[in-house]
């Protein structure tokens, strides 16, 4: 077995690391906000914000707002990369691949959210059962779009992309990446994920003007969820026992702005038969039916055998490059 440095761990214990992380996601959730390093991003990136987006009322300088986004962008991820390396580097110094496996999986989980994001998606069905307006609220906790004026089918509809296309953002992209990468990797990417979510708008948002300071945040959740995007549409239409025809899923793909939320979000509109409608921005399988509550069930259980899947060919592969003595590079 190829033994390694201080700063990088086995391929053994990156595969221990995932499925600790999956564990204890399944097991225990979300840490505490106040040590959640993903709502530490949010909050320096609230901060950032505020010195690189323009009021909507300042001049245009788009050349110097654009500049001083991906600055912003640049230097926030060197120091969540740098951190995760450091901690990295620290958990590769425990005696046994094992224990570092097992200090890097708790590391590793608070970058990835199934069981939050499962929840959620759930709850927004238990509060429609309950009423409308109750499922209004539910659902405004996973979007950013105006809620007031969805119906329940709109609501439904709005919970279903959510799901799939944070089945990318919160868990297959972060471990695509950790696998490839290592801490640094997933921290990365979340931050780029957290970024684009935050920065990543055209227009005016929470008094900001973000057309061109936001750009390069974008960009780069784009480049960065470029393939995992399309794993998860595969692996969403492997959970569900049934393929489709590359050219009907790209073809629904290319309906969204992002070249990435599309490619989940299809799949899954394909595979249940229904419409996945956000007005004035996407429609998906727009000859579909109306979705309707055994649809939520279906979805939240062919996301959480993806997840597993994802998983175990992840853990399954890097256990192998662990018997032929290899590892990432």
């Amino acid at each position: 077995m190829v033994q390694a440095g201080l700063d990088w761990p086995t391929a053994g214990a990156l595969a221990l690391a995932i499925a600790v992380a999956l564990a204890w996601d399944a097991r225990f959730g979300e840490p505490p906000a106040r040590l959640h390093p993903v709502v530490g991003m949010g909050w320096m990136l609230a901060a950032l914000g505020r010195r690189v987006a323009p009021q909507p009322q300042a001049p245009a300088r788009p050349q110097r707002a654009l500049v001083a986004g991906a600055l912003a962008w640049t230097l926030g991820a060197a120091g969540v990369a740098a951190l995760a390396w450091g901690l990295q580097a620290l958990s590769s110094g425990a005696p046994g691949w094992w224990l570092q496996g097992l200090a890097l999986g708790v590391l590793l989980k608070p970058l990835l959210a199934w069981r939050m994001l499962r929840d959620e998606v759930a709850a927004v069905e238990a509060a429609l059962a309950q009423g409308l307006d109750v499922g209004r609220a539910q659902v405004a906790r996973l979007v950013s779009r105006d809620v007031q004026m969805l119906d329940e089918a709109g609501v439904r509809q709005a919970a279903l992309s959510t799901l799939a296309e944070n089945l990318n953002d919160s868990v297959v992209a972060p471990l695509f990446w950790f696998a490839l990468a290592g801490l640094p990797g997933a921290a990365l990417y979340r931050w780029a994920n957290t970024a684009d979510a935050m920065w990543g708008y055209r227009g005016v948002r929470d008094g900001r003007d973000w057309t061109w300071a936001g750009r390069w945040a974008a960009r780069a959740d784009d480049v960065l969820s470029w393939l995992p995007a399309r794993l998860t549409a595969v692996l969403l239409l492997a959970a569900s026992g049934r393929g489709l025809p590359w050219s009907a899923l790209r073809a629904q793909a290319r309906r969204t702005p992002s070249p990435n939320g599309g490619w989940p979000m299809g799949a899954l509109a394909l595979r249940l038969g229904v419409r996945l409608v956000k007005p004035g921005v996407y429609a998906l399988h727009a000859c579909g039916r109306l979705a309707q509550p055994a649809d939520t069930a279906r979805a939240l259980l062919w996301c959480g055998r993806a997840v597993a899947g994802w998983g175990a060919l992840l853990v399954a592969g890097l256990a192998l490059l662990e018997l032929i003595g290899g590892r990432p590079s």
